[in-house]
């Protein structure tokens, strides 16, 4: 089976973006709108996740146990997770054939309409089985958009970076997961401070989800700003013109489904660890810490806010490191260090002090940002510009199935089955295990070709 890895920083630049009218203004101008799209779109995307370890339960599972309230909400969380990879492939494969600017486009307005609709949904005390339903629906469009959005994003960046910095432009479209994260919390924060217990669970919890509305404005300014930058429309020529001239049956999909699967489902295995431990940080040890240990529920958002703040710096950090030792080794760093720190983790978080909670989250933060600093780079270098877009989607979005998407679901159940936060940590070290073993491979097929 021909493979395409190349996972390392130098390799020779073959992608149809490249052109001698590249300026650092264009480039710059891109990789800000990337940016952007990537935090607006993981911001709509968090809320629903925060939502869903303090409200949602209750106002559409309403049951006798707490607990199956939560479950029945983390389930709908990981509901997303499952529609990732058909958003992913769809758009992966329009955006391998068509360019990767207008499947943005139409990521970034499904999850704006999706996420404002979230907001407006009557309860199950108001619609009945309806409510839970349409929430179930709404959800599935999350995913779906969010699925399409990384891709695109991603290559926006990395495909218009100089070539010994496409490790630090990728790593610009990744803060768009911390800028998420912080601004979901600090919106939810400002929610609970300005409303009473009641009344946050009347109203204040939608007004995050209305905030998607501003996701509409984002898509129609790079629908009418980032096409008017003429590099970028000559890359659109290019890629249309590659195609006619290759085959106007070319399937980039097909091509990975028969010559690249493998590539795709270790991509996946090296990145679930990674994907679900964060998942459990900033949905599973809210829940867990506030129904649990009895810990505030603004100060526990509060310290996952500060820690989200430290990855803004910690993602482009590592990034640039890949650009100049390789992906491969600093990735594999990261996964290492989840493994060995996934007990110590646990046994901060349980004592139930906001200052071990805060160091126990930090330095786990301080292990995904290294892997994911990286690993939007590495991911592009593993497929071929004509396959790039649908090779680089399913990888993502395999491992936010694997992992982020059943994550907080199966941390629920462990702790109920076992009666400890150990059992979590096993679930972390199984994963980081499989991840060490994936990047393993990788980088043995990367070293091949070198």
């Amino acid at each position: 089976m021909a493979e395409a890895p190349s996972a390392h920083p130098g390799t020779t630049r073959t992608d149809s973006t490249a052109s001698p009218h590249d300026s650092t203004r264009s480039r710059r101008r891109v990789a800000t709108a990337a940016t952007l799209a990537s935090a607006v779109e993981w911001y709509d995307y968090f809320v629903f996740g925060i939502a869903a370890a303090l409200v949602l339960g209750d106002l559409y599972f309403p049951s006798g146990s707490p607990t199956a309230g939560v479950l029945a909400a983390f389930a709908t969380f990981a509901v997303g997770f499952l529609a990732r990879p058909i958003g992913g492939t769809i758009a992966g494969h329009l955006g391998d054939k068509r360019g990767r600017k207008p499947m943005l486009v139409l990521a970034l307005t499904l999850m704006g309409l999706s996420t404002t609709g979230i907001g407006l949904l009557p309860t199950y005390e108001t619609v009945g089985v309806a409510a839970p339903i349409l929430l179930v629906l709404l959800r599935i469009v999350q995913g779906l958009a969010v699925g399409a959005q990384w891709g695109g994003a991603m290559l926006m960046a990395t495909e218009y970076a100089p070539e010994n910095k496409r490790g630090l432009y990728g790593s610009l479209v990744q803060l768009g997961v911390p800028i998420g994260v912080i601004t979901a919390n600090t919106v939810f924060l400002v929610a609970g401070a300005v409303t009473s217990d009641d009344a946050f669970a009347a109203w204040g919890w939608r007004v995050p989800f209305l905030a998607g509305l501003l996701v509409l404005a984002l898509a129609f300014y790079i629908h009418t700003r980032v096409e008017e930058t003429p590099e970028f429309k000559e890359a659109e020529r290019k890629l249309a013109d590659s195609e006619k001239a290759a085959s106007a049956a070319h399937s980039p999909l097909r091509t990975i489904l028969r010559e690249h699967l493998g590539t795709v489902f270790l991509a996946g295995g090296s990145f679930a660890v990674n994907t679900a431990t964060f998942y459990i940080l900033i949905t599973g040890v809210l829940d867990y810490t506030t129904r649990e240990l009895d810990m505030e529920r603004e100060a526990v958002l509060l310290v996952s806010l500060c820690v989200s703040l430290t990855q803004l710096a910690l993602i482009p950090a590592a990034a640039a490191l890949s650009d100049r030792i390789g992906r491969i080794r600093i990735y594999a760093a990261g996964a290492l260090g989840l493994a060995v720190w996934a007990v110590p983790m646990f046994l901060l978080i349980d004592t139930g002090s906001l200052l071990w909670l805060a160091v126990g989250t930090f330095v786990t933060s301080c292990f995904l940002s290294i892997m994911y600093g990286p690993q939007a780079a590495l991911f592009a270098e593993l497929f071929t510009p004509e396959m790039r877009y649908t090779g680089a989607s399913l990888g993502y979005q395999i491992a936010a199935v694997l992992g982020g998407g059943l994550a907080p679901f199966v941390m629920v159940l462990l702790l109920e089955a076992s009666g400890t936060s150990m059992a979590v940590s096993a679930y972390i070290i199984g994963l980081a295990v499989i991840a060490l073993a994936s990047i393993k491979v990788l980088a043995g097929r990367a070293g091949s070709r070198s």
